[in-house]
């Protein structure tokens, strides 16, 4: 696939790419280069998995940053 770079020096990531990537708009890559080649890597949203898992309520915050901790040390054993 090809692309070109803009005035501007934009590219766009073409449509297939980035639905095998799972890539949405505001989303961040990063770039890095390595024996003459681009390399481009969409930074992980790690912290995603984890949406719904926990349900915050009212009153301390601080026993509710624990317990997601706590969750998160066990999903990764």
């Amino acid at each position: 696939m090809k692309t070109k770079i803009t005035d501007k020096f934009q590219i766009t990531i073409p449509k297939e790419i980035r639905k095998k990537m799972n890539l949405s708009r505001k989303d961040s890559i990063e770039w890095t280069t390595e024996e003459g080649k681009i390399i481009i890597k969409p930074v992980k949203k790690e912290f995603l998995k984890y949406r719904g898992c926990i349900q915050v309520g009212e009153g301390d915050i601080s026993e509710d940053i624990r317990a997601a901790r706590k969750l998160i040390a066990e999903k990764g054993k």
